[in-house]
């Protein structure tokens, strides 16, 4: 599979299936089509332009304008191929999400497996986790501000479980110090960039949700985030190292416009096309999907073994 994240929001469009093909119908016909890389077919006379893509070279749709419709085949065969949908409220940020129910031959058995995990072993692998997060977070700084502001030495107190909540303690000095800004705060709801924050968060949240059903897991079953209306817990959880890919996506558009950026076109693209980058993982540059998806089998290798050594980034 192929690395495609399609975001369909400048023009209505109908989705539906074409044998092993996702078919786009734009039913107002731009000049630009709304999906970047899709093949154009010639479409008949009178009838709106049409591309499609194979299913298995996509990841995930994401649909954001309000007149996109989708045939229940077209939904199928994105699930059948292992991707996921994505679909965007009026604000341009995503309100759902559509996985696959099967991810895995074993699906099942890993879930018993994964219910199962000793809580001292999920504490491991919060540290873990935690300890990535937070070395991005200097690395990010240290590109950003050429500083990594002490984040390095938070990351030697970190013990299992995170008690102490470093990760907390380093948040608070990275959100001061990343855009340059005393006074941002990180906040959902919040003045932008915070608005575009949260379209890259969701969309990372998202495939690393699709890499988790992938091996087998059931990504509502949290290591560290058990909120009981969030059926994503473990992709909360293991998506954390990977947030300031984000971030400095973010930042590079606040040196370019100031702090009050708008979430449109562009500026989407720009969030999607910080997540299909290619990265250095283990000596060898795999793209951001590939990464999750060797963490999150290498998570379910932890849950089996019941050691804590799992696949994590090293930006």
């Amino acid at each position: 599979m192929t690395d495609r994240v399609l975001d369909i929001s400048e023009t209505a469009a109908r989705l539906h299936a074409r044998g092993s093909l996702l078919a786009i119908a734009r039913m107002d016909a731009p000049e630009k089509p709304p999906v970047r890389g899709a093949r154009r077919h010639d479409p008949d006379l009178g009838e709106p332009a049409e591309f499609t893509i194979p299913f298995a070279e996509i990841a995930a749709v994401v649909a954001a304008h309000p007149q996109v419709s989708f045939s229940r085949a077209a939904v199928a065969g994105l699930a059948h191929a292992g991707g996921i949908l994505v679909v965007c409220d009026d604000k341009f940020q995503p309100a759902a999400m559509f996985l696959p129910l099967t991810g895995h031959h074993l699906q099942s058995e890993r879930f018993r497996i994964q219910a199962q995990a000793p809580k001292p072993l999920q504490k491991q692998i919060w540290k873990q986790i935690v300890c990535a997060k937070i070395t991005a977070q200097a690395r990010a700084l240290e590109s950003e501000c050429g500083s990594k502001g002490n984040l390095a030495r938070l990351c030697e107190r970190v013990k299992s479980g995170d008690p102490e909540n470093i990760e907390g303690q380093a948040a608070r000095i990275y959100w001061r110090r990343i855009f340059h800004d005393e006074a941002f705060v990180r906040d959902p709801d919040g003045e932008p960039p915070n608005n575009l924050l949260n379209y890259g968060y969701a969309v990372l949240r998202a495939v690393t949700a699709r890499a988790i059903c992938a091996a087998g897991l059931h990504p509502a079953l949290g290591v560290h985030h058990h909120n009981r209306y969030d059926p994503f817990c473990l992709a909360s959880d293991l998506m954390e190292p990977l947030r300031p890919l984000v971030d400095r996506a973010v930042c590079a558009l606040v040196r370019e416009r100031g702090l009050n950026i708008e979430l449109d076109r562009e500026t989407r693209g720009l969030m999607i096309a910080a997540l299909t980058q290619k990265l250095d993982f283990n000596g060898e540059r795999r793209s951001v999907f590939d990464i999750l998806n060797r963490m999150a089998a290498s998570l379910f290798q932890a849950f089996e073994s019941n050691k804590p050594a799992i696949a994590l980034p090293d930006f």
